[in-house]
């Protein structure tokens, strides 16, 4: 299972490119876009307990810090990116509700294969998506209402349908059925992926047309985006002076976002166009954070042979 879920990027652009060339295949599956998001979100509820919401008391600092950065530094950059590259009204709001929305559950993945705080990353991603359900919406409106009209009171009920309530399931299925639960534990992350990689090639086949011309510009928007990310998670983390598995976990819950959230409300509020940000997104997203989570670990291992020697 884990090797399958490993390969995510590979198979999100195997499927891409399906759908870059056979769009037919999948233009007819727009409407599953929310479903599949639905089942993504039960899917995390399900990894989760009760007390990974109570885990916020005892590391208050760092989510405070984690959620501060999520919700500061990802929307505006992703503004300001815009902005400095002319992307017009879609293209702007795509990009701005990747910014807005919370961590995605790949940050639990990566904060794992990097050695980093992984009780953390998942009490800060669980966090963050509750947040999220009324600050996403906000945020989008107080960046990018200028630009397109946003439907703020729409969103947040959208949100509450289809992040809270099946989260909230999920947590409640999990505390009620745990041993069962556990028993499918190891095929949660292989649904998730298959349903994201679905979504994304729903819109590359609902934008074939528009990738080759704005398709380059809006990765280089995304891969800037997630750099910021990961950087400013890290280094403000350093400077606050926390431990260095607790830096890498921010980094990762600030850098990694709920992009299949993004590209869902995209296609429900906005045009097809505004998808494109967070599709892209999904799959550099784990590229990005599948080469840092590597390097952490193999400097990881590298200091503690280091330390054994000595």
């Amino acid at each position: 299972m884990k090797i399958i879920t490993n390969l995510f990027p590979v198979w999100a652009v195997l499927l891409s490119v399906l759908a870059f060339f056979q769009p037919d295949l999948f233009t007819s599956l727009k409407s599953a876009i929310v479903p599949l998001l639905i089942i993504i979100m039960l899917s995390m509820g399900l990894t989760l307990k009760a007390s990974d919401f109570v885990n916020v008391l005892s590391s208050f600092k760092a989510v405070v810090t984690g959620v501060v950065l999520q919700f500061s530094v990802m929307p505006i950059v992703a503004l300001g990116l815009a902005t400095l590259l002319n992307f017009d009204a879609n293209l702007t709001v795509g990009l701005v509700l990747v910014g807005c929305v919370a961590g995605g559950t790949s940050s639990n993945v990566m904060c794992f294969l990097a050695k980093g705080d992984v009780a953390l990353s998942i009490t800060m991603t669980a966090i963050s998506t509750l947040l999220g359900v009324v600050l996403t919406p906000l945020l989008v409106e107080l960046l990018a209402g200028k630009a397109v009209d946003i439907p703020v009171f729409a969103m947040i009920m959208s949100l509450i349908k289809i992040v809270l309530v099946p989260v909230l399931a999920g947590v409640i299925l999990n505390s009620l059925f745990n041993k069962k639960i556990e028993k499918i534990g190891a095929a949660l992350p292989v649904i998730s992926m298959a349903a994201i990689v679905i979504i994304i090639a729903i819109v590359v086949a609902l934008n074939a047309g528009k990738l080759v011309e704005i398709g380059p510009m809006v990765a280089l928007a995304v891969v800037l985006h997630n750099s910021v990310g990961l950087l400013s998670g890290y280094f403000v983390s350093k400077k606050l002076g926390f431990e260095e598995s607790v830096c890498r976990t921010i980094a990762f819950e600030v850098g990694l976002q709920n992009s299949g959230l993004a590209t869902a409300l995209a296609m429900k509020f906005f045009a097809p166009a505004a998808a494109i940000a967070g599709t892209i997104f999904s799959v550099w997203h784990n590229i990005s954070g599948s080469l840092l989570a590597g390097y952490w670990s193999k400097e990881q291992s590298r200091r503690e042979n280091v330390t054994i020697t000595q």
